[in-house]
């Protein structure tokens, strides 16, 4: 420690800013290794020498990312989280998040794990000057290193800029030892000279993203609201106190302790930093020297109260609340679970690790006090913990077994879950397979094990069926226990590793296994990975493997269980057999308690054992029937012998035979235990929770027959050997988690006058049914409802361009000026008028905004009502000369004070134009408004240049009849979706408008139809394609782009030159629209999930996901499909486009090709869609406007249900029998499913309690149940469609958007995984995922039956 302590001295004497030898020793030369230079590079998972506990739960693998950060786990595509607010959904240690770039020698980075003392002793320093009490006993065994050395910022680059020179260095340190963690970031002075980088694809916008910095523990759906995560900076002025302010006293040293609790503590919050920080065992000298810097922790829990609903008592734990500091002067809420029973003692033990064995084993040494009341959050909820003279262990309470760190119950079936990895040699070919699922059924009253391995592929999985310690690591662990003995789960628990190596004889072929358990699941399920390399025999087709009974002795340590033998096995094809054999060696680690003192050996008994490929399933197969107990020899305890002289097994000449517990030959019927007796007798016993004699148990029914302990105002409920209590509506759990307390009903504050809204005439009061309310403005105010001011529509022009706005409070009127007739929203010429105006004259009496000039130009006219040669601004003292339609000519305006322009003749400068070409050329602004609506009209002329009697409007979807003038005849506007008015010839239907006329579109309303000349506006060819050069307003800098209108890097240019771009589009042939997917589908049932631009095809076999008959079915450029939904009768499908604003359909039939049902008029963000094939209806939400709309299926007789009471709306479905309708409403406030009928009768909330973003919705027509998955509580559940009923199906999803139900699985799409998963409706386990290729986000899903469901064809 002196070195460390004298660099902390010399730092704290220079006190500005850390030197960079401040920095913990780094580079090539300490055995780094470096990152590959780039812009998005991550490092592989290095495997650490001792796992370490990251927020309370334990990490082996860390991986280090170019853009400043540090997970336990591989990081997603960079567009996934760099430009994103922090925190990050995945676990993150982030000491600069930003767009980071190596690449051109712009620095490196580099990272190692290391335990030399000199590293260890100054990360100590730097902890102890954070944490001076708390971390005083605090002693790192290992370390974690990552440097960011001169990195640089991401920046495109064109022939004419040259690199950025600002360059950062930091470094980030992660210390640790077998119980806690520390983490330090340090920033050396002159280290952090940029703060943030410019997002990709930003196009022109110009804005630049502050890094963050601090932690994200990645669990959350919703980071930024329901998440954990700590901030220490996300703005700028943040970052710039990173290198001379501090937590610790040490400018540009920052200590958090992020081990073992579920929050992060910063340092600094135990007094003042220690001058120089002392070698242990000295405890540290309170210093003087403090640098506070504000920091935000977030740490919120779902706590979300329950109404009226029945609440499961089982579920609802003790909690013990804290109060943490916060830097914003208040306190975040964090909670741990109540611990489990403990008996105190006064001695303790610490955790050593031994290295010469395997990184992820602990023993135990007397180095350190450890006692149950330190840790006894170790043990299992099922367990207990005693304190010995020497340290502390976990024992599993009586029915229950494992190694008091996991138990499970005694006598249960159980389930292990994993995936089989691996590449092996198989005679001369070789098989590589990534992530094949494995289950196992185990059943432990009789010590039965079923292994299946899906998916393993050709001629791999049949040479592995002599390979049965695959299945048999499951017969040892939960082998039927003899008296005295104790079976592998008993030893291990669920979290060990086991190596097999194989040897194969007489060829030699070698082959190492290696299995992982990785703990319990929520259900219980244990998780493991297994891992296959190496070479085995080729097996021909059509052989049968034989494997006959055997045993096997296994040796204990207090690390380790090994094993070895020679097994022999038959291989018969037709009367052929041949017996081969192999070796075997394998050690298990553990992690056990050196107090349990397990027997030197024991012998594992399989009586029975098969192994099986099923060719038509893809399934390898493997089944041991297995009993451990003691080996010959085995000293048996005299304590034992005292007690229970019966279950001694006696020898081989006075043991006849096996005990019928041992070897399945006994009467016993599940659920009772079989306990063996002397000789061959036994009894059967029924387990707690059921009644009988054992050869027959029955469920005992605790709730009728009086024996539960439910409180008054519950309702018990039976259930298999046990029960449950739930509240009644109305009530929630006493503190005891017996009884019910009433809950007390929340007051209306709108009805008592208890709120803040604005007073009536400007605010309405909205009751949210909990106590409290919300405020909105009425129709006509702006503002938070509390505050509400008046609107001046007029500002926004809704009137005719011929009529005048008059604002009135809270609404507005509008009057058609002199000459022209209507109700001001539509204003025409006034029959009887006897002179129409000239377009001067129209010009000079409603003058438009100019926006160069920044006010209306009013034109001057001459005696005929024509545009006067020469032009001046009355204000800016501008002149030039226009032609005879008004329009400026080139080259002729002069500056103010100087010589007018000579004009000639209007009509010797241009040829003259009709007032429909005028009006098409010069289009005006038109505001949005009732009449036109949404944007200017540009009307359509025919060839001899008049306007054509049907007009429509090109967004709007309105259409009218117009006269020879072009004016509007009155009374032959028809709405949007409707047939147009007969006005003469009916004009050829226009293509539908490309992503880029879309885009363009979009951005003029978002700039009110005239953009600024710093705004940018898209540039589209005639075609519809976006042109190869692209140019941002009048700043002169211009680039090429892509077919999809992406920047093509590189290709900037500064102001007065222009890139040479060519087209990225060759002409199409007949249209521009690529054709969809002509192969019809195969007969059958298959799913359609919407994915961007394209509809993709995943037929199912059974339920089975037939992921290698999976393609595109149609391919829709420019789109972002989200809903989808399918006809039944027509076999048509029918989907929402988010980006094109429509809903379309097409069919299934060869050539189909896409129509457009309901075009942008009325649709901002469509985005569920339900089809009603009985009514012929389709239904859908919209987002943008807040809105459930039904039309026919061709899009006509379209109607809003419901505008109302809608915050977030997204999926829908529809029950076509019953004529019910149900929706979705993700609102974070208050999130809901509601219903109606299809004509929008009966609305009411269905549920409202314990939902968080109910994505997905889906009505079974065969269960009649209303199901939902919900990418907040991650639960899928359902309900009757009269709400009641409710269960949770799954309750550990990751990120649901769709939902559909099919047979006994759901399917849906997620958002992590970027894939279709299916579900068990029965057990609620995952049974199958399918991830396209094309990896981005999937939205709707549909199930496509060759049937209507209810009527066959």
């Amino acid at each position: 420690m002196r070195a460390a302590a004298a660099l902390l001295a010399a730092v704290l004497a220079l006190g500005a800013a850390l030197p960079r030898p401040g920095l913990l020793p780094h580079g090539p030369a300490r055995g780094d290794a470096r990152l590959r230079p780039g812009d998005d590079e991550s490092s592989p998972g290095l495997l650490l020498r001792r796992a370490l506990r990251l927020y309370g739960r334990a990490a082996r693998r860390l991986y280090v990312g170019t853009n400043g950060v540090i997970s336990s786990q591989d990081f997603p595509r960079e567009t996934q989280y760099v430009d994103d607010d922090f925190p990050t959904d995945f676990p993150v240690i982030a000491p600069f998040l930003a767009d980071l770039d190596t690449s051109g020698d712009r620095g490196n980075i580099y990272y190692r794990q290391d335990d030399s003392r000199d590293v260890l002793e100054q990360a100590l320093g730097y902890i102890q000057a954070g944490f001076p009490r708390s971390a005083a006993t605090f002693v790192p065994t290992n370390a974690f290193i990552a440097t960011w050395e001169e990195v640089g910022a991401y920046q495109e680059l064109s022939q004419d800029t040259e690199p950025s020179t600002k360059l950062n260095t930091f470094q980030a340190v992660i210390a640790y030892n077998h119980e806690d963690t520390y983490s330090i970031f340090l920033y050396p002075e002159g280290g952090l000279q940029f703060l943030g980088t410019r997002p990709k694809e930003s196009y022109n916008v110009q804005l630049e993203l502050p890094a963050r910095v601090g932690f994200s523990w990645g669990d959350s759906d919703d980071p930024k609201r329901d998440g954990l995560f700590h901030s220490l900076a996300s703005s700028e002025r943040a970052l710039r106190g990173l290198e001379r302010e501090s937590n610790t006293g040490i400018p540009g040293v920052w200590v958090f302790h992020v081990g073992s609790t579920e929050h992060v503590e910063p340092g600094g919050g135990q007094g003042a930093a220690p001058a120089v920080p002392q070698s242990p065992p000295e405890p540290p000298n309170p210093g003087t020297a403090s640098y506070p810097h504000r920091a935000s922790s977030h740490t919120a829990m779902a706590q979300r109260p329950s109404h009226g609903g029945p609440v499961l008592l089982g579920f609802v734990p003790a909690r013990r609340d804290t109060q943490e500091p916060r830097g914003d002067g208040g306190t975040g809420q964090s909670f741990s679970a109540n611990p489990s029973s403990y008996s105190s003692g006064q001695h303790g033990v610490g955790v050593e690790e031994d290295v010469h064995f395997n990184p992820d084993v602990f023993t135990y040494s007397a180095a350190s006090r450890e006692t149950c009341a330190q840790h006894h959050g170790q043990c299992s909820p099922h367990a207990f913990c005693t304190d010995y003279a020497a340290g502390f262990c976990c024992h599993c309470r009586a029915s229950f077994y494992g190694n008091g760190r996991q138990c499970l119950p005694e006598g249960a079936v159980h389930r292990l879950n994993g995936k089989v990895s691996g590449s092996l040699r198989v005679g001369r070919a070789s098989v590589r397979f990534q992530d094949m699922d494995l289950h196992a059924y185990i059943v432990g009253s009789d010590g039965r094990a079923y292994t299946a391995i899906s998916g393993v592929p050709q001629p791999a999985a049949r040479a592995l069926l002599p390979l049965l310690p695959l299945g048999g690591l499951f017969a040892w662990l939960f082998a039927l226990e003899e008296p005295g003995s104790e079976n592998g789960f008993s030893i291990t628990g669920a979290e060990f590793t086991q190596n097999l190596e194989v040897v194969f004889y007489p060829g030699g072929e070698t082959v190492q296994v290696t299995q992982t358990a990785e703990g319990l699941g929520p259900d219980n399920y244990l998780s493991l990975r297994t891992h296959i390399q190496g070479e085995v025999p080729f097996l021909p087709e059509n052989v049968t493997v034989h494997i006959t009974p055997y045993e096997e002795l296994y040796s204990y340590s207090s690390s380790a269980v090994t094993s070895s033998g020679h097994r022999e096995y038959v291989v018969a094809a037709g009367t052929a057999n041949q017996t081969l054999s192999y070796r075997l060696r394998q050690n298990i680690t553990v992690a056990g308690c050196p107090h349990a003192r397990p027997p030197a050996r024991q012998r594992l008994s399989v009586a029975r054992a098969f192994a099986l490929f099923d060719s038509h399933e893809h399934v390898l197969r493997y089944a041991l029937a297995a009993r451990i107990g003691p080996a010959p020899g085995n000293h048996i305890d005299q304590a034992f012998l005292f007690h229970f002289p019966q279950h001694v097994p006696a020898d081989d000449a006075e043991n006849p035979g096996a005990s019928p517990c041992h070897d399945g030959s006994h009467a016993c019927e599940a659920p009772a235990r079989c306990q063996p007796g002397v000789g061959t007798e036994y009894t059967c016993e029924c387990p707690a929770g059921y009644r009988g004699d054992g050869r027959g148990c029955r469920d005992v029914d605790e709730c009728s027959e009086g024996l539960s302990q439910c409180g008054p105002f519950s309702v018990c409920l039976n259930e298999p050997g046990s029960y449950r209590c739930e509240c009644r509506g109305g009530y929630q759990p006493a503190g005891d988690g017996q009884a019910c307390v009433p809950l007390a009903p929340p007051s209306d504050p709108c009805e008592a006058g208890r709120h803040r809204c604005a007073p009536g005439d400007r605010a309405r009061c909205l009751s949210r049914g909990d106590g409290h309310a919300t405020c909105e403005c009425l129709p006509g105010y702006t503002g938070d409802g509390i505050h509400c001011s008046d609107v001046d529509e007029c500002a926004e022009s809704p009137c005719h361009p011929a009529a005048i706005c008059y604002n009135t409070p809270g609404s507005f009127s509008c009057r058609c000026r002199p000459g022209y007739a209507g109700d001001g929203f539509q204003c025409t010429y006034a029959e009887g008028n006897p002179q129409r105006l000239t377009p001067c004259q129209h010009e000079r009496m409603y003058p438009r905004e100019v926006p160069p000039l920044g006010d209306g130009h009013v034109p001057q006219c001459d005696e005929q009502g024509r545009y006067r040669p020469l032009q001046c601004h009355s204000s800016s003292g501008h002149c030039w000369c226009v032609d005879a339609a008004g329009q400026e000519i080139a080259g002729t305006r002069t500056a103010p004070g100087t010589t007018p322009p000579r004009c000639g003749s209007p009509a010797e400068s241009i040829q003259q134009l009709t007032p429909c070409e005028h009006a098409r050329m010069y289009p005006r602004e038109v505001p949005p408004g009732p009449s036109p609506v949404g944007d200017g009209h540009v009307p359509q002329c025919d060839e001899q240049g008049r306007y054509r009697p049907l007009q429509c409007h090109s967004s709007s979807g309105h259409c009218w009849c117009v006269d020879a003038a072009g004016q509007e005849i009155a009374g032959t506007r028809t709405a949007p979706g409707t047939t147009p008015p007969r006005c003469g010839s009916p004009e050829p239907t226009e293509r539908p408008p490309s992503m880029c006329e879309r885009w363009r579109q979009s951005l003029l309303e978002h700039y009110g139809g005239s953009p600024r000349g710093d705004q940018y506006v898209p540039q589209c060819e005639p075609s519809g394609d976006f042109a190869p050069l692209q140019c941002h307003g009048d700043s002169g800098y211009c680039w090429c782009v892509e077919q999809s209108g992406r920047e093509i890097p590189g290709t900037r240019s500064e102001p007065g030159t222009t890139p040479p771009c060519l087209p990225s589009v060759a002409p199409p042939s007949v249209r521009p629209e690529p054709r969809p997917d002509v192969s019809p589908p195969a007969s059958g049932t298959f799913l359609l999930y919407a994915q961007g631009q394209q509809i993709g095809y995943l037929p199912l076999n059974g339920t089975r996901l037939h992921k290698e008959a999976a393609k595109t079915l149609l391919s829709l450029h420019g789109s972002i499909v989200v809903g989808i939904d399918y006809d039944c009768r027509d076999r048509m499908i029918y989907w929402t486009d988010v980006a094109g604003r429509s809903i379309s359909r097409a069919g299934l039939e060869p050539g189909s090709e896409p129509e457009t049902i309901i075009s942008s008029a009325g649709l901002i963000s469509p985005e569920g869609l339900a089809v009603d094939h009985l009514r012929r209806a389709v239904f859908w939400t919209d987002s943008g406007l807040d809105r459930i709309e039904r039309a026919r299926l061709d899009g006509s007789e379209r109607r809003v249900l419901f505008d109302s009471d809608l915050v977030n709306p997204r999926a829908i479905a529809v029950d076509p029998v019953r004529g019910n309708l149900y929706w979705t409403d993700w609102n974070r406030e208050a999130p809901k499913i509601e219903t109606s009928t299809v004509n929008g009768a009966n609305r009411r909330v269905l549920v409202h309690t314990d939902i968080g973003l109910p994505n997905g919705l889906t009505f079974d027509p065969f269960s009649k149940l209303l199901c939902w998955a919900d990418a907040g509580t991650k639960h899928l559940e359902c309900t009757f469609p009269d709400g009641t009923g409710r269960r949770v199906i799954q309750s550990n999803l990751n990120y649901p958007f769709s939902i559909v139900s099919y047979a006994n699985h759901f399917y849906h799409t997620d958002w992590r995984r970027d894939g279709v998963i299916a579900v068990n409706k029965e057990t609620g386990s995952f049974t199958d995922e399918y991830l396209p290729e094309q990896r981005s986000h999937l939205y709707g899903i549909t199930a496509v039956y060759p049937y209507c469901p209810g009527a066959r064809k």
